[in-house]
């Protein structure tokens, strides 16, 4: 079975970045096993880290994007055509 590795990157707004850590953290550890995600902060940012069954990515991804809605005013945009996120998923190969 493939599994997926997902880099998602959040730049909390400055005033916000203690909420949306404690959201994130909230929130993956009601959806994630504990061995399947991680989380780490810079200076600026919050960088989530999940690997996952390909299967379960597609649900996943549309849980991901109803919780994300609820904490948009949170953060900053990055840009105009990523907005609140910067993504990356492939095929885990080691």
């Amino acid at each position: 079975m493939t599994k997926k590795l997902s880099i998602v990157r959040f730049k909390p707004k400055p005033e916000c970045f203690d909420e949306f850590l404690q959201n994130i953290q909230a929130w993956q550890s009601q959806v994630h096993a504990d061995d399947d995600h991680l989380l780490m902060r810079t200076n600026e940012e919050v960088v989530a880290i999940v690997v996952r069954d390909s299967e379960m990515l597609h649900e996943n991804i549309q849980r991901g994007v109803a919780w994300l809605d609820s904490q948009r005013p949170l953060l900053q945009e990055y840009n105009e055509v990523d907005r609140h996120t910067l993504p990356m998923t492939g095929d885990l190969v080691v």
